[in-house]
């Protein structure tokens, strides 16, 4: 149904950015928010000048700084960052590697905080961002401990492939789940972007439910990786820790824990 008001349209604007694409043309915006081009092509003017919206080199346009500082107001998030904060830099300290904290948000892994040193490797991540839970360490955690029904859900979707390393089968994917929940511990190589390898948390409140996933993410071969999961696992125990005794966020920001504990997952080959 076309929007009528200005304020609907406004509202299906922004909302076409909800499918966690980190960017799309005018052309897609116009399509998801059912309006004429014009009229998308002067209200997504009006957002880029007021911050809500960003327009990058190539003319497609990402949500802006401001709408996601909007966002981040949300006090369950916001304490979460504060007291992964402290967390992440000793960690990062400790390798100089991309560090990430990700929460599961409608079916994808939304980014609420990472540290990128100068010298680590690029990453498609930033804060704000949501990605596929199927090809990400984070989200390899976060679909882990996900409540059943979301998981089947995500089972039964395609699964996008990001790289030519990228779990694309479903029953692949599940037995890799499983290991994670078996072993606490996620690992990708390759599969969002070339190159890129992670390791990821899990993160769990007093009740010991999942509510986000802590990463590295590093351009080591797959061989180095395995080191660092001690490192990333004492951290995010050690977060848990302070989520415990000084969160008090609901659910609503992560996952519900299912049964089981979480593992290497990453292609082989």
């Amino acid at each position: 149904m076309t929007p009528v008001t200005v304020t609907g349209k406004v509202m299906a604007i922004l909302g076409a950015f909800a499918a966690g694409d980190g960017r799309l043309t005018l052309t897609e915006v116009c399509r998801r928010a059912d309006l004429a081009l014009a009229t998308g092509h002067r209200l997504v003017a009006e957002l880029v000048g007021g911050g809500f919206l960003e327009r990058l080199d190539d003319g497609s346009y990402r949500v802006g700084v401001k709408l996601w500082h909007i966002g981040a107001q949300a006090h369950a998030a916001t304490d979460l960052r504060d007291l992964a904060l402290p967390h992440m830099e000793d960690l990062y300290e400790a390798t100089h590697e991309n560090v990430q904290l990700a929460v599961l948000r409608d079916g994808k892994a939304l980014y609420l905080e990472r540290l990128r040193g100068t010298r680590s490797m690029p990453i498609v991540t930033r804060v704000g961002v949501e990605l596929p839970l199927h090809a990400t360490g984070v989200g390899k955690v976060l679909l882990a401990y996900a409540p059943r029904q979301l998981r089947e859900r995500v089972l039964a979707e395609t699964l996008a492939a990001h790289t030519e390393r990228t779990i694309t089968d479903p029953e692949r994917l599940r037995v890799c789940l499983a290991e994670v929940r078996r072993t606490g511990v996620a690992t990708t190589s390759g599969e969002m972007t070339v190159g890129a390898h992670s390791v990821a948390a899990p993160v769990r409140d007093r009740h010991d439910a999942v509510i986000a996933a802590l990463s590295l993410v590093t351009g080591r071969r797959t061989a180095d990786l395995r080191r660092l999961v001690p490192t990333v696992t004492t951290a995010a125990r050690a977060l848990s820790r302070d989520v415990a005794l000084h969160w008090s966020g609901s659910g609503d920001i992560g996952a519900d824990a299912d049964e089981g504990a979480g593992g290497d997952c990453h292609p082989r080959g």
